[in-house]
């Protein structure tokens, strides 16, 4: 049986459901961001369990499917931004498709429609917040941190981040209270 829940986000989050799964007596095969596919099938009293025990650690069981599909995409695309091993050789809206095995202006038509933003913006929502991280360690040029989230020029990278911060990475750098949101709130 497979399970989607929102708010996985990271390696710790993986971890902290599995270990609640296991718990609670079942036997997740595989835990994925987003998606967990447990050994057995489950019956509704149980699956109300398991979201009663994520619900106290910030996860949600996902029934429907349009919002199941919205948390694949944005699971794509913290993968991608976040966790990836090289930067993207194609474009987004291709990546999408052939992942999720759905057409792109379906994707962003169910995306835009529940998150009130294009997937786009979101994308760029994430880079601008592993550029901050990124930042924040202060180990990566800005012509390294602009090459690694694969932007034309540190210029593009400045601009987009400007728009969304409302500062330039020199300024949010040089700024002593950081402003990073978690992966969840973007």
């Amino acid at each position: 049986m497979i399970l989607h829940i929102k708010n996985m986000v990271c390696n710790r989050c993986k971890m902290v459901v599995k270990a609640e799964l296991e718990q609670l007596g079942f036997n997740p095969v595989s835990v994925k961001l987003g998606e967990v596919i447990l050994s057995e099938n489950i019956f509704p009293a149980d699956k109300a369990k398991i979201a009663e025990r994520l619900n106290r650690f910030g996860f949600e069981l996902l029934e429907d499917k349009k919002t199941q599909l919205v948390e694949q995409v944005k699971t794509s695309i913290i993968n991608l931004i976040h966790y990836a091993e090289e930067p993207l050789k194609i474009n987004l809206s291709a990546h999408l498709s052939v992942q999720l095995n759905i057409e792109y202006h379906q994707l962003s038509a169910v995306f835009s429609e529940a998150e009130n933003q294009t997937i786009e913006k979101y994308f760029i929502a994430q880079k601008v917040e592993k550029a901050k991280e990124m930042l924040t360690y202060g180990e990566l040029t800005l012509s390294e941190i602009a090459f690694q989230l694969n932007y034309s020029s540190v210029a593009h990278l400045s601009a987009q981040f400007k728009k969304v911060t409302g500062l330039t990475p020199s300024a949010y750098k040089a700024e002593t209270s950081n402003k990073r949101k978690t992966l969840d709130e973007i």
